[in-house]
């Protein structure tokens, strides 16, 4: 996107000089230890509802927190950890934690807020979005930052089962797609966020890359019928997994290897009826107990260029139960009833960009408004840092209440 006045223009340098930032990040979180997670302090419970019965986004708690994109960096903002009600795949309720940031500008009419999806962190508790924000080691913070900085409020969902007890459903997109707008809702319910200008009332963008793509695209296809209240302005969404059994596929013995023993144990956290253990040989076993319990850095390492033959006794994937519902997670199949600024590096190692090419194709066909953006030669991070300014600059003219752009034609 070309920034349309001097005022943009400088606004854009200083986003590209956080987006570098950004990059640097991402890459030295190939080295970051896990640290344990700090749990914020002293937590408020929410008012009672005056409705009969709990709805999705209702907060169950919150408590103050800080952000901060790199350890000990000072953001002008203030934030909130959360939890509150969303609701599982199969429909039945649960309680998902996140965070909210809001800039500490003095604002209070109603301000753009952004729901926001990171990219794979890991299986264990301590990976989650908001134990990383205190300490500065969220990586994605970078890129949160950028949102922040103009003015936007960020509600960060950690995913079920990422700071809230039982496995996280990783990888499982109804679930990740509503605790986005539930995110979103909880945001708009919070005292201090409203105060701030964080209102139902307020503009709402979705943003996400990698798990987080395939969660924003998932709140994109929802928003029409879960949470159609959300004034969702559009969604930028980047390195799609649309179809989860091909980048099974483009992964099994590649980089990416780990990956897909990690998505095994979300689709089982989510459908125990899977039984993901009885396919796993000792290796298997061993691998699942070592992910559960460490972040994305490590058990990448740990399941690179392994071959899913290596680590079961019999290809789950194979199975008619498993591709079923492994199916369910597609993208594709409905008409998000926003804009959508879609993007993807045509030299991703990990999602191949002809799912993103096949995403793209499915929403125009079904009339969706699809900006689509290529990155050339960019590979998976890449892809992230590149695309972050471009995907922000759309969302900023949505807001402003420009025309979409599409490109389907």
């Amino acid at each position: 996107m070309v920034p349309h006045t001097p005022h943009d223009r400088r606004a854009s340098r200083a986003l590209r000089t956080t987006a570098v930032t950004a990059a640097t990040a991402l890459a030295l979180s190939l080295g970051l230890t896990n640290a344990a997670a700090t749990a914020p302090t002293a937590p408020r419970s929410a008012p009672a509802a005056t409705q009969a019965a709990p709805r999705p986004g209702d907060l169950v708690n919150y408590s103050p927190t800080s952000f901060h994109p790199l350890p000990g960096q000072p953001t002008r903002t203030r934030a909130w950890h959360m939890e509150y009600r969303s609701t599982t795949a199969k429909g039945a309720p649960n309680v998902v934690s996140g965070t909210v940031i809001v800039p500490d500008d003095g604002r209070t009419g109603p301000r753009p807020l952004v729901t926001y999806a990171v990219g794979t962190v890991g299986l264990a508790d301590m990976c989650a979005p908001s134990a990383g924000f205190p300490k500065g080691t969220t990586v994605e913070a970078n890129l949160i930052q950028q949102l922040t900085a103009r003015g936007w409020a960020v509600a960060v969902t950690d995913y079920e089962g990422l700071g809230t007890p039982g496995d996280h459903t990783y990888t499982v997109g109804r679930a990740e797609g509503q605790a986005v707008l539930d995110a979103a809702r909880a945001a708009q319910r919070l005292p201090g966020a409203v105060r701030a200008g964080v209102t139902a009332d307020s503009p709402v963008g979705i943003m996400g890359y990698s798990q987080g793509g395939q969660a924003s695209s998932w709140a994109a296809e929802l928003h029409g019928t879960y949470a159609p209240e959300l004034k969702v302005k559009g969604t930028a969404t980047g390195g799609v997994p649309a179809d989860l059994l091909k980048v099974a596929d483009f992964n099994n013995g590649n980089v990416g290897a780990g990956l897909i023993l990690m998505a095994a144990v979300g689709q089982d956290a989510a459908f125990p009826e899977l039984d993901l253990a009885k396919y796993l040989n000792a290796k298997g076993r061993h691998y699942v107990d070592f992910m559960r319990r460490n972040c994305v850095a490590i058990d990448g390492i740990a399941g690179a260029f392994k071959k899913i033959s290596d680590v079961t006794v019999r290809n789950p994937l194979d199975e008619a139960d498993w591709q079923r519902r492994l199916r369910e997670s597609d993208l594709g199949t409905r008409r998000p009833d926003a804009p959508v600024f879609l993007y993807h590096g045509t030299l991703d190692e990990l999602i191949p960009y002809g799912v993103g090419r096949r995403l793209r194709a499915d929403w125009c066909e079904k009339g969706a408004d699809v900006r689509w953006a290529t990155i050339p030669l960019g590979e998976h991070v890449v892809g992230a840092v590149a695309g972050a300014v471009p995907a922000a600059n759309w969302l900023a003219d949505r807001f402003a209440g420009k025309a979409a752009d599409g490109n389907c034609g």
